[in-house]
């Protein structure tokens, strides 16, 4: 989808992460971004991981008390959006110059904004989600996210 007054051969692509899986949604995306796509991603509080709800809860809890200092970091987000654009950093190779362009390129939003009600967006075919999964939206309630 051509934004229409973007320049010539950027092309921006919305795309819907309700009921969408984490992971795929993320790998799609990281291919996009690596062939030069800029991606907006809406209702990212509504990706599902899939899953045993506890059991992936617990594994998130694991990682945020892992080591490091507050100063230092790791540095794990707990918000739905910054959650997803992590999984996405996973999927990229950040330490090279193209993948930290890449992560530059994608913007992860809760909600859908004003400025992208009128795009047309890229939707996952799901209509529901599984039901072994948990949405990001009760994994950051679970890791105390206030947003």
């Amino acid at each position: 989808m051509k934004k229409e007054n973007a320049p010539a051969g950027m092309e921006e692509v919305v795309i819907d992460a309700e009921n969408a899986i984490a992971g795929r949604l993320a790998s799609y995306t990281a291919k996009q971004l690596l062939l030069g796509k800029k991606i907006k991603i809406v209702n990212s509080e509504k990706a599902v991981i899939i899953g045993n709800e506890r059991d992936i809860l617990n594994k998130y809890l694991i990682l945020r008390r892992k080591g490091g200092s507050a100063m230092k970091g790791p540095f794990f987000p707990s918000g739905p959006d910054r959650l997803l654009k992590r999984i996405i950093r996973g999927m990229l190779p950040q330490k090279k110059g193209r993948g930290r362009d890449a992560l530059k390129r994608v913007r992860c939003y809760i909600r859908i904004p004003e400025e992208l009600k009128n795009f047309r967006m890229v939707k996952s075919s799901r209509s529901t989600a599984p039901i072994k999964s948990i949405s990001l939206e009760k994994l950051s309630g679970g890791l105390k996210y206030r947003g």
